[in-house]
């Protein structure tokens, strides 16, 4: 038997999988791990699935860095599994598979209208604001008044951005063209609806604060939005941080109609459920239609038969993120998983597949924050440990030579794949930081100037050129490459 080291690889380099890798390296096993990533840069929703104005939430990134600056752990950016590099191609170089390709699109709304062009994935939203290279440039923001649908951060994230005035965003490192619209939205007022009540909210008290005290927004909470039932009073006392929540949204409910003057506002509707999405003779988004609802003692609600219409021209669904299909993979379609046990995963007939593990959303849904991912980690990698001291991982393909990170640079290469390292992520990140540093400072809507820490590359072959130190294209922004761009939002091209 051979005595070489564990070679696994691990694809998705977003905390799932850098901290699969972190605990993986620290299991005791002679293993060497590569971290593939389908875009040129690491990190992934930390980088492309958390609101520009939310530094304090990127610092997570700082944690992450630290994991990678080791050197221990292989980052192969650029390298997409399915179109690059086949799942079993990988299967025939590795002794074992962690996918943590977390959850990218939205859980579907099934109402009537939703069909409309006017209503949006939040997902994609969040991926338009963020510079995802893969997504359109553009975005419709024409709407005055605006539906968000969804109480959990998500939700809170898209209706600050589209409320708050541009010259506020401009200190974050959000991309020159979406800073550009956000200029030309003539935006007024974002209803954000709930289907239950203040107990049940998934915000965080930070974000929820944080949501009033952008200038010139104000934030609205209808007084008759406050029902507690006895499973409402118990998920209070069981929660500070749901007591938190509560507290803020009666604060912005208490405040006086006088102080109410900001040009913009963002309405927070709860008892509010979705029913029907009102379009036009011409199929255009013309307002949204919710049911009042009410508790029914255990915290759930249930039904009133009274219904009002809200005239809003956009709607953004913010109900959960959804993950997607691996090509090579079996996959759970109602769930949006890959099948499996303890991360695991399961074929056809419920047996694990030797070798093929998950972690993250991927496994569970996108559900818990950095604790359940490092739990969900820690519980795949000792399952991996497991199996590997069981004898059972093992490459396909029979010749030795053929195991491990050489081999498959050698594959990509002569597939011409202009794959990206983490030296070159740090070309890519100093050099995004350098041209925060050349903007210089920006003034704000308060009249104070500040600097810009960095502004975001948004070009896959920008992002690649400077990673890999080949010529830079004069154009950041540049176009997605047709091929690479979700179907759902092609129209957008």
């Amino acid at each position: 038997m051979s005595t070489r080291p564990l070679s696994v690889a691990v694809i998705g380099a977003g905390p799932a999988g850098i901290y699969a890798s972190d605990i993986l390296s620290k299991s005791g096993l002679d293993v060497n791990i590569d971290l593939f990533e389908r875009l040129p840069a690491p990190y992934g929703l930390v980088r492309y699935g958390v609101a520009p104005d939310h530094p304090r939430i990127k610092q997570i990134i700082v944690a992450l860095y630290k994991i990678l600056q080791r050197g221990d752990i292989r980052l192969i950016g650029n390298v997409e599994v399915g179109r690059d590099i086949t799942v079993d191609e990988l299967r025939e170089h590795y002794d074992a598979l962690i996918f943590s390709t977390g959850a990218d699109t939205d859980a579907p709304l099934r109402i009537p209208g939703v069909d409309a062009p006017e209503c949006h994935g939040g997902a994609d939203f969040v991926s338009w604001y963020d510079g995802h290279p893969d997504h359109p440039r553009t975005w419709d923001l024409s709407a005055k008044e605006v539906a968000v649908i969804g109480v959990g951060n998500v939700g809170l994230d898209i209706a600050r951005v589209l409320a708050k005035h541009a010259e506020d965003l401009m200190v974050t490192e959000v991309p020159e063209n979406v800073a550009a619209e956000l200029r030309r939205s003539p935006v007024t007022d974002v209803h954000v609806f709930g289907r239950r009540g203040p107990a049940q909210v998934k915000f965080t008290p930070l974000e929820l604060r944080e949501l009033g005290k952008q200038p010139d927004v104000d934030v609205l909470v209808d007084e008759e939005d406050f029902e507690y039932d006895e499973g409402s009073q118990a998920a209070l006392a069981a929660s500070n941080q749901q007591r938190q929540v509560v507290k803020a949204l009666e604060g912005y409910a208490m405040a006086e109609p006088e102080d109410l003057t900001a040009s913009r506002r963002i309405h927070i509707h709860l008892f509010s459920a979705p029913t029907e999405v009102l379009t036009d003779e011409d199929g255009h988004v013309r307002g949204l239609r919710v049911e009042r609802t009410r508790l029914t003692g255990d915290g759930s609600v249930e039904g009133t038969g009274e219904f009002r219409d809200f005239d809003v021209q956009a709607v953004y669904r913010a109900i959960g993120y959804a993950g997607s299909p691996i090509e090579g993979l079996p996959f759970d379609a109602e769930r949006h998983v890959l099948p499996n046990a303890g991360g695991r995963v399961l074929g056809e007939g419920g047996e694990p597949l030797t070798g093929i593990y998950a972690t993250g959303w991927i496994r569970r849904g996108p559900v818990g924050l950095i604790g359940s991912t490092k739990s969900d980690a820690q519980e795949t990698i000792s399952n991996l440990v497991a199996d590997a001291q069981a004898g059972l991982l093992r490459a396909t393909t029979a010749d030795e030579n053929q195991v491990g990170h050489d081999a498959v640079m050698l594959l990509l290469n002569k597939r011409g794949v202009p794959f990206t390292t983490w030296d070159g992520w740090e070309l890519l990140d100093a050099y995004e930081r350098g041209l925060g540093e050349a903007y210089g400072e920006v003034t704000v809507s308060s009249g104070e100037s500040r600097p810009r820490e960095r502004v975001k590359v948004v070009s896959r072959e920008a992002m690649t050129a400077v990673s890999r130190g080949t010529e830079i294209p004069a154009d950041l922004i540049g176009a997605p490459d047709p091929s690479r761009v979700p179907e759902r939002v092609a129209h957008r091209l």
